[in-house]
């Protein structure tokens, strides 16, 4: 079976609803890199960084796989597909992709502060906060 990689960033989310962040109207406009997408961030103020993170986590229960989504879904079917991405979404998954690599995290997957050995996956409950386990 032939193998075919596949490189998808921002644009194939934007189809579903989801902001992008360098669009004139995207989620940088509002927030600088430094205060919600770095180390340093978190340790000044991780209040501000977990809202942030916590409104792109709710913004995927509004929206749903593409057609874009689901035609990888259908090369998948008949070519060992890999999709490498930089979206830090899970529409791939919820399209039915099952060989996804996530090049920027993924928003769904957290660690504990006091447990960084432990990926907690995230369901429906937006208030899970730090979890200390």
């Amino acid at each position: 079976m032939k193998t075919i990689v596949v490189l998808t960033g921002a644009g194939i989310s934007q189809e579903s609803g989801i902001k992008t962040f360098r669009d004139s109207d995207g989620l940088w406009e509002n927030h600088r890199v430094e205060d919600v997408a770095t180390y340093d961030a978190w340790k000044k103020n991780p209040d501000l960084v977990r809202n942030f993170y916590n409104a792109r986590r709710k913004e995927l229960y509004n929206v749903e796989p593409n057609e874009g989504h689901k035609q990888l879904l259908r090369l998948e079917e008949k070519f060992n597909l890999q999709i490498i991405t930089q979206n830090v979404d899970d529409l791939h998954e919820r399209a039915g992709s099952t060989n996804v690599i996530h090049l920027h995290g993924e928003l769904k997957k957290v660690r504990p502060i006091n447990n960084p050995d432990k990926i907690i996956t995230w369901e429906n409950d937006l208030n899970v906060g730090d979890t200390d386990e």
